[in-house]
């Protein structure tokens, strides 16, 4: 890669469509940084601090808000989250293409602190794909994924925001449209 900037490329979309996976791929890529947002959320099982999230408490939480250390954050299922800005900012700095997975509220509180961010929407092949997809899990109530399959209408509906729209219908496909979209 050249000494030239980073892109930022902000992936989202609604739950259960595959965004973390793709995510998984890409770190392949050496020249793809993957920013670790702090929560207050606690550790699951073979989460580690500092790789997982950077687990901090909810009056650190406060105190990194007030601060003004994070380029964007959300509360979500009763947790706080959020993408500390300068490590963002140095990577982009060192030539490399950073990718924030985040959702749609997070993706527009980027897009309005960096405008030129480029914005992916990951939309699933179908609505009856995703709910498949969220059902096959196998880990939430009928109620969580009635809830969950609400929401993701909710989100749908956000995807007329963004730059691009790629459509989940083969992970190597969407891969290769992401470095395509770094490298342009």
């Amino acid at each position: 890669m050249s000494s030239a900037q980073g892109k930022l490329i902000v992936l989202s979309g609604p739950g259960g469509v595959g965004k973390s996976t793709i995510v998984s791929e890409l770190k392949k890529f050496d020249h793809f940084y993957f920013s670790v947002s702090a929560t207050t959320r606690q550790p699951r099982p073979g989460e580690i601090d500092g790789i997982a999230y950077h687990f901090v408490s909810d009056a650190e939480f406060s105190q990194m808000v007030d601060s003004k250390v994070f380029l964007e954050w959300a509360e979500f299922a009763g947790a706080k989250y959020g993408t500390p800005k300068q490590a963002v900012l140095d990577a982009l700095q060192q030539g490399k293409h950073v990718l924030l997975e985040i959702e749609i509220e997070g993706a527009r509180q980027v897009k309005q602190a960096m405008p030129d961010a480029v914005m992916v929407f990951l939309q699933p092949p179908s609505m009856a794909e995703l709910e498949a997809r969220i059902t096959n899990r196998g880990t939430d109530t009928p109620e969580r994924i009635a809830a969950r399959l609400a929401l993701a209408r909710q989100e749908m509906a956000a995807a007329g925001e963004f730059d691009h729209l790629l459509i989940n219908h083969q992970v190597e496909e969407v891969i290769q449209a992401l470095v395509s979209l770094a490298a342009s």
